[in-house]
């Protein structure tokens, strides 16, 4: 395969694309990520990339916590377009009828459609340039009930999740193997 070389950018694909919900006394606000991931596993970590001219940004740093909620191909939408316009100027949740509900650790609240919400708390702001990076400890997890079988197994393959690749989104394709399939023993 002959390589072209470009300079240095934000080229790693595909990426979840969450719609991140926050609050900060009466002010809440929910606005679409995909730089987000896992930084650990124990202690459960995450973190989210903010610009900080966005709404969210102040809300997030004031009240230290947010929710990531997972989007599916029905959430296609309304992830457009909390990614395009502004808390600032109207109620996003309202426009989009987006349905909430409580969450358990946190302030801010849960999207029911969303089929796996990650309850974080920050534990640190990193200054990165363009973004500010919001480390978080995952405090509760809250998954469609649906999602999971009589063995406890969370089968996330059912809930029609969506990645963002270079400016587009997609629906996620077919299993085609598991952790360790290429070592298992038959």
């Amino acid at each position: 395969m002959e390589k072209i070389t470009w300079r240095g950018g934000a080229m790693l694909a595909p990426l979840p694309v969450c719609l991140v919900t926050c609050r900060d006394g009466e002010k809440e606000n929910v606005f679409t990520v995909a730089w987000t991931g896992i930084l650990n596993t124990i202690p459960a970590k995450t973190y989210i990339s903010v610009r900080k001219e966005r709404f969210s940004y102040e809300l997030i740093k004031n009240s230290r916590e947010f929710v990531l909620n997972l989007t599916t191909e029905a959430l296609a939408r309304a992830t457009d377009f909390c990614g395009v316009r502004s808390g600032r100027d109207m109620d996003k949740f309202k426009e989009m009828q987006l349905k909430t509900q409580k969450a358990t650790e946190v302030g801010c609240p849960l999207l029911s459609d969303s089929p796996v919400n990650l309850e974080c708390k920050v534990t640190d702001i990193v200054e990165l340039g363009s973004h500010d990076m919001f480390i978080a400890d995952i405090v509760a997890v809250d998954v469609d009930k649906n999602l999971v079988d009589e063995n406890e197994k969370l089968n996330l393959d059912k809930a029609k999740l969506i990645a963002y690749s270079h400016g587009e989104y997609f629906k996620l394709g077919e299993k085609i193997g598991k952790f360790g399939y290429t070592v298992k023993k038959n």
